[in-house]
């Protein structure tokens, strides 16, 4: 089961970001350096969960809220990330978010998808 460890970075840099937390308090409240911090948030670094712990600790929630659709075989993957973006579009946008996921489910149905992010 592999994770998306950039959007699980994007999760924990969004709370951090809601409670007006720098990356150097984060860093500082969970005994790592700065760059470490930013390395999990860009999903360069794969945090273990003793870390995922002191941060959802530190920030303020739980780990799972971190983790919830997290797995690329979940069914749910980015489900909450992708509603979430989804209602801060305008409607204009919404429209062509819409039109662009039917093409894609065509794509799918047809056999064809497109390389991996």
């Amino acid at each position: 089961m592999a994770v998306d460890y950039f959007s699980l970075g994007q999760r924990i840099q969004a709370q951090r970001k809601k409670l007006h937390i720098t990356q150097e308090r984060l860093a500082e409240a969970i005994s790592v350096t700065v760059g470490y911090v930013s390395q999990i948030e860009r999903g360069i670094t794969k945090v273990n969960l003793e870390m995922l712990s002191k941060i959802a600790d530190f920030l303020e929630c739980d780990m799972t809220d971190f983790l919830r659709g997290m797995s690329h075989g979940s069914s749910e993957y980015l489900s909450d990330d992708l509603k979430a973006a989804f209602l801060k579009l305008t409607p204009a946008n919404k429209k062509l978010l819409l039109g662009i996921s039917q093409l894609l489910m065509q794509g799918q149905q047809d056999g064809v998808d497109l390389p991996r992010a």
